[in-house]
């Protein structure tokens, strides 16, 4: 009599590795869409007549939706379930890929990229909380968040080679339209894997909270994009941020007077999470802006075409598959402190590798010895932070933890690349005014980058000082022995 209920739960279990497959090559589309389009843009420029400034938006409508939205459709997914509200993500981003492969007009493609990430903004807190709830133990938790964060390295490497080869070889629609049947799959497979989850009792989405919180995240984005565009002398700029302050103190003034606040600003009083989404904030903001100067500087400064940079890149996934490989068991080992400070410290002396790379430079002495070492410690990095960032996570909660890391790592990468890569162009520029063109894009490119690796480096002492030896992801006060029981309940 009692066999049924310990069998449905082993074939859970047992289930839950397809379910990691599922959930993280929908990973990999969702990165790879965050800048796939780079190589791709001067093809869509000529195709469909964009203008300068309205090209950038083909990268920008997808950054500020999935940024922006990440609170709100994290909590829905508590409240709602969290793979429905998964699986209506995977649906409306490959809708949106469809729209954005055939698109004939600017506004088209630019409409598409913003439900794009929409789509985004709901499938990926929503996967990244099932995964939390599939793997509760501390060892098999981070083994799964090394995979996780090491297909998600992968899809931002690989989307630079995947768009280099189909713009080249083909047409620069097909970068949407390869989407399709990832997303198609996903909507067939995950059902049979997954069980519904939500929280366990039933409370009303703070939609006063919903509104604030996600106002004052696309504000930040889109005000920290028009300053990268435009310098913060751009009034709209400033204006945008300033709105962004005042949302911001606004939605932590109701979220401490609601009964059920969007997100429980004690969440992150455990020092774990609130150290580790800080970090994840400085971490982000080097690695986007160094992967889109390292793009341009591949292509203006050493020459080499589309195709040739995107292939360049491929050394990359590699460090970051064998930094992931080595994460799990440095955090399993070690302890979550010891393994980023490790990470975070490797990462940074990539960078100040990468940074010496000039003019006349070939590709296996200048730029592969910077870019194995970094890769290596992202590949570090990533899994440690997911793991710190979500130290027990609940039934209750766990989507918007997922939440919340993701869109620490969406204003992260806005702030690095408006700030770092302004940054680079103003070095760029005064250098060009004293007539050393030759070198003037180099010395830019250089100065971000050890920008980059002194946020690096002051993320590691941070992580040094504020987590002592005593907060290991076992230690979190809300921490419970197997949330994933709660989750596989038909």
């Amino acid at each position: 009599m009692t066999s049924a209920p310990t069998t449905r739960k082993d074939n859970a279990l047992g289930r839950r590795g397809p379910a990691l497959v599922v959930l993280c090559f929908v990973q990999f589309m969702l990165i790879l869409d965050d800048n796939v389009v780079s190589v791709a843009l001067p093809s869509m420029r000529e195709d469909l007549g964009f203008s300068t400034a309205g090209l950038t938006w083909v990268v920008n409508a997808y950054f500020l939706a999935f940024g922006g939205l990440l609170l709100l459709f994290g909590r829905m997914a508590d409240l709602l379930g969290r793979r429905r509200v998964f699986l209506t993500g995977v649906a409306l981003f490959g809708a949106a890929s469809l729209v954005c492969g055939l698109a004939q007009e600017p506004w088209q493609l630019v409409a598409g990229r913003f439900v794009q990430g929409a789509g985004a903004a709901m499938a990926s807190p929503a996967a990244l909380a099932l995964i939390a709830l599939l793997f509760p133990g501390t060892e098999e938790r981070a083994k799964a968040f090394g995979v996780w964060g090491g297909i998600a390295g992968l899809g931002g490497t690989m989307g630079l080679v995947i768009s280099g080869a189909l713009t080249g070889l083909a047409s620069w629609r097909w970068i949407f339209l390869i989407n399709l049947p990832v997303a198609l799959a996903a909507v067939v497979l995950l059902p049979r894997l997954v069980p519904e989850s939500r929280a366990g009792r039933a409370v009303r989405l703070d939609v006063p909270g919903a509104v604030l919180g996600t106002g004052a995240l696309v504000a930040l984005v889109y005000g920290l994009l028009r300053t990268g565009e435009s310098g913060w002398s751009d009034p709209a700029a400033v204006g945008t941020l300033t709105l962004s302050v005042v949302l911001a103190v606004a939605f932590v003034a109701v979220e401490t007077r609601t009964a059920e606040p969007l997100v429980p600003l004690s969440f992150l009083s455990f020092r774990i999470r609130a150290v580790a989404n800080g970090a994840t904030l400085l971490f982000s903001a080097a690695m986007y802006a160094m992967a889109f100067l390292l793009m341009v500087h591949l292509q203006t400064v050493l020459g080499y075409r589309p195709l040739t940079a995107g292939i360049a890149y491929l050394p990359f996934g590699a460090g970051i598959l064998a930094g992931m490989w080595l994460s799990s068991r440095a955090v399993a080992r070690l302890g979550v402190r010891p393994a980023l400070v490790t990470a975070f410290l490797i990462t940074a002396a990539g960078l100040m590798l990468l940074s010496d790379v000039a003019p006349g430079d070939g590709y296996a002495s200048g730029v592969l010895p910077g870019m194995l070492v970094t890769s290596l410690g992202c590949g570090l990095s990533l899994p440690a932070l997911t793991v710190a960032a979500l130290t027990g996570t609940t039934e209750e909660n766990a989507g918007v933890g997922s939440a919340v890391l993701s869109s620490v790592q969406q204003v992260g990468g806005a702030v690095g690349v408006a700030v770092l890569v302004a940054l680079a162009s103003r070095r760029s520029d005064a250098s060009a005014a004293q007539g050393d063109s030759p070198h003037a894009a180099t010395e830019g490119f250089s100065l971000a980058l050890v920008v980059a690796a002194a946020l690096l480096t002051l993320g590691a002492v941070l992580i040094g000082a504020l987590l002592g030896k005593k907060h290991r992801p076992e230690d979190a006060p809300d921490a419970v022995e197997a949330p994933a029981d709660h989750a596989q309940r038909p």
